[in-house]
């Protein structure tokens, strides 16, 4: 018989790391706008671009999908479960491509930057598409330099946790078998 793929141990870091990305986004969301309205760092984010670089993609999505609807409910902000929702799966498929078709040709932080700039992106379009006002484009530049900003904040983030949390510990969580595997 196969072995497991969501073990007990493994269950319980993707809880530790949903939670803490759902602390993240509800803290988060008690301050204002940053210059455009809605427009946050989106640092919740940090625990699923972990979870894709140290499980996989399925493990990312998940966490994304708890933290997405998990928020909005607790913020009250149901609506937000369709901005936050794409914006989240384009972002992290996105990511998934590019760690797994182009790391270590490019670094994490610019992972992280693509896939947070196409997150604001997606956003937007999913705003102009539900309310029907495309005037909501020209906010597009300002969302991009917003999601570059986020972007490297959460992939220098997210590289500190990687170098400081031996991929070993993961591994272990995983049920893989760490005689072979080097720390980072």
């Amino acid at each position: 018989m196969g072995e497991k793929f969501f073990t007990a141990k493994k269950l319980a870091v993707l809880g530790v790391l949903t939670a803490l990305s759902l602390i993240t986004f509800l803290i988060e969301n008690l301050f204002p706008p940053l210059f455009i309205p809605g427009a946050k760092l989106g640092l919740a984010n940090a625990f699923s671009f972990t979870a894709l670089i140290m499980f996989s993609p399925v493990e990312a999505f998940i966490i994304v999908a708890a933290r997405t609807l998990l928020g909005a409910m607790f913020s009250g902000n149901i609506s937000a479960v369709m901005y936050s929702f794409t914006g989240g799966v384009v972002s992290m498929a996105a990511s998934s491509v590019l760690m797994y078709c182009v790391h270590p040709k490019i670094s994490v932080i610019c992972i992280s930057v693509i896939a947070a700039a196409l997150h604001n992106v997606t956003q937007n379009i999913v705003f102009v598409c539900v309310y029907s006002t495309p005037i909501a484009f020209s906010y597009m530049p300002y969302l991009i330099l917003l999601g570059v900003i986020s972007g490297m904040f959460i992939g220098a983030a997210v590289t500190l946790i990687i170098k400081r949390v031996p991929k070993s510990a993961f591994l272990k969580v995983a049920g893989v078998k760490t005689d072979k595997v080097k720390n980072r």
